[in-house]
């Protein structure tokens, strides 16, 4: 039952009782809803907020919209849990889970440093920088849109098959430096329309920022990475004490 007079929005409630079937089997994956008409009817409200309701489902993951057919339930896969104790690469994440990670080169190239990434990286500004941008996968499927700065006098010989790798097993392997340590901030957004692009969601669904800067162990700056991870594949996971 929808209850009008509630203080939570009608689109809201609306699609919790469509997530309840979902999660209940009674719709389950490639069944199509009935048209916004008839959910509007069925509870007497406005088109406008059935289809703000299908939208918000669209971003979580929920729905998907197929152009001139309607909208389906989707294929809902688990997601990735990622424990924030040790600092560890994407690739050594998606193997450690048992997963196929790749990546999708979309840029990789020397760009003078910004005075924000200069400061970043511990460098002059104008200083020459890897900027190399990245669609992270899992089995073949957009997990996130990862774009790492680096310094070009720092780490030298970067080249587009190296960073099709694994770039930490490079740095530590090749150019024996021990990385030390990372600290990363992590913040909820939504993606923007070169986002969704790349990581196959729709603009405006749920995303996960994640800027991260690796040291070694005497505090040089290695590399900033700025992350958006979809929040519909990915969660993370602490371990806390008292």
């Amino acid at each position: 039952m929808i209850k009008k007079n509630s203080p939570i929005p009608i689109y809201y409630q609306l699609g919790e009782i469509i997530k309840n079937k979902i999660e209940s089997s009674e719709l389950k994956p490639g069944d199509s809803l009935p048209a916004e008409r008839e959910y509007a009817e069925q509870f007497q409200i406005s088109r406008m907020t059935v289809r703000q309701a299908f939208t918000q489902l669209v971003n979580e993951g929920y729905l998907h919209r197929i152009q001139g057919k309607g909208t389906f339930i989707a294929e809902r896969k688990p997601k990735i849990e990622q424990a924030l104790q040790g600092l560890t690469s994407f690739t050594e994440d998606m193997k450690s889970r048992g997963l196929k990670p790749g990546s999708k080169l979309v840029q990789f190239e020397i760009i003078p440093a910004t005075s924000y990434i200069a400061a970043q990286l511990g460098i002059q500004e104008y200083g020459p920088v890897y900027e190399i941008r990245r669609i992270r996968l899992a089995d073949d499927a957009p997990m996130a849109l990862e774009t790492n700065y680096i310094s070009a006098n720092f780490i030298k010989g970067l080249t587009e098959k190296i960073v099709n790798q694994s770039l930490y097993a490079y740095i530590e392997n090749e150019l024996d430096l021990k990385i030390d340590q990372a600290s990363q901030v992590i913040e909820s957004s939504v993606a923007s329309e070169m986002e969704a692009e790349f990581l196959d969601i729709q603009p405006g669904a749920p995303v996960m920022l994640i800027q991260r800067h690796t040291f070694l162990a005497d505090g040089t700056p290695v590399e900033f990475v700025q992350s958006s991870y979809r929040a519909d594949r990915y969660k993370f996971k602490i371990q806390m004490n008292r």
